[in-house]
């Protein structure tokens, strides 16, 4: 009689960021075509880092975004870091008819005309935050990720939805916290706690003083047909969209202006025809994805994918979106920076039916930012080595912590 082999032991995800986070899928690409990993509170999942593997299980009918029903071994509300990523009822979290029903109600901010329109409202904003750039020192160091790149989507997307600005500190603080996967237990719960209070003091506030904005949009919605939107979906679809679009084009935008700086070949090359900014934009997205791993999908059904590796149904899987733009089987020289490569495809956005709605608008943010940042700073430079840069202490987002700079003297 044969017995079956024992699984090994999960890898535990680590959550150092930077270089360690494209070692550790490296070394987990190099395991198999999918990995069991261990997270915060003991949560298992199979980590796919393949990019193939990845776009096969992204479009893959035995494979549910739904944890409610189809993650039978989770109890909702048990595990405080998840919350923001599971327990939640939006179309981040849903699939088939309640994914297209909430998917179209807030696809209406995000078509492309009203994107577009977006661009004189950006435009104003990195004009304000340029000038404000512009009154400090440009000799000495100055943080651009504080100054320059954290406010533009954080300014537009709460303009967008209607967030006052006594709100806004604590909201951004808060939607920040998310993306810490090695925070304490007490630390988990009391973002858990303070992100559904800042979305009900949001709602509160535009119940009774509506205007011209998303949540105020959203919550017509859902007073006038409550069978469309429910509260829990109301306060999910606000964690969804003010956090998915405050933080991608942060990073984005970190990532392009350090590459660029550190290649000044490729950056005069840039400045010398400006239609190739959207090679260093995608190029950017591919080497220096905005989210590495991605909380959670389950397998509906056993899932062979080959090498003795089976996915069984209810077992929860991580997709390393990141990993795929650094897969030296999608890219020759993957680590490198090099806006001349012809394929430039990653999965920053994801892929299939739940691609990131709010993509257009992250790439229009760092269209619009970066040739104005380099226009009124032409001698701007790196006031530290890159390898000095602290990462972002998470393996969900990939993130610096700051990004010094000299401005030089402005044009």
């Amino acid at each position: 009689m044969t017995s079956t082999p024992a699984q090994p032991s999960p890898v535990t995800l680590d959550s150092n960021g930077g270089r360690r986070l494209f070692a550790q899928a490296d070394e987990l690409r190099a395991a198999g075509p999918a990995v069991r990993v261990r997270m915060p509170d003991n949560v298992i999942a199979w980590a796919v880092t393949r990019g193939d593997v990845a776009k096969l299980l992204l479009t893959h009918p035995h494979v549910s975004k739904d944890a409610r029903k189809s993650w039978p071994t989770h109890t909702p509300g048990s595990i405080p870091w998840l919350y923001a990523w599971v327990d939640v009822v939006s179309m981040f979290t849903s699939d088939g008819d309640d994914h297209r029903r909430l998917r179209q109600l807030v696809g209406r901010a995000f078509t492309p005309g009203r994107v577009e329109a977006m661009r004189p409202v950006l435009q104003t904003i990195v004009t304000d935050l340029l000038d404000n750039l512009d009154r400090q020192d440009h000799t000495g160091p100055v943080d651009l990720r504080a100054h320059f790149s954290y406010q533009i989507p954080t300014r537009l997307i709460c303009d967008l939805f209607g967030v006052p600005s006594d709100q806004r500190p604590e909201m951004l603080r808060v939607i920040d916290s998310v993306l810490a996967t090695d925070a304490t237990a007490q630390e988990a719960e009391a973002t858990k706690h303070d992100l559904g209070a800042a979305m009900q003091k949001l709602i509160d506030v535009k119940r009774t003083t509506p205007g011209d904005d998303m949540t105020s949009l959203l919550l017509a919605a859902h007073e006038d047909n409550g069978d469309r939107l429910s509260h829990t979906e109301l306060i999910s679809t606000l964690i969804l969209m003010i956090g998915a679009g405050s933080e991608t084009a942060v990073a984005l935008i970190n990532a392009a202006v350090r590459e660029l700086l550190t290649h000044p070949d490729q950056l005069a090359a840039v400045l010398a025809d400006p239609a190739r900014w959207s090679d260093a934009i995608e190029e950017a997205l591919r080497l220096h994805p905005p989210i590495m791993y991605l909380p959670l999908r389950y397998a509906t059904a056993d899932i062979d994918l080959g090498e003795g590796v089976t996915i069984q149904k209810g077992n929860a899987i991580i997709i390393g979106f990141g990993a795929h733009g650094r897969d030296p089987g999608i890219h020759q020289d993957p680590d490198v920076f090099r806006i001349d490569r012809a394929d430039k495809q990653h999965l920053a956005f994801g892929h299939g039916v739940h691609y990131c709605l709010g993509a257009p608008l992250a790439r229009l943010e760092a269209e619009v930012a970066l040739p104005a940042l380099f226009d009124r700073f032409p001698r701007i430079a790196m006031a530290c080595a890159p390898e000095d840069l602290q990462a972002q202490r998470s393996f969900i987002g990939n993130d610096i912590t700051a990004l010094p700079v000299a401005l030089g003297t402005s044009a």
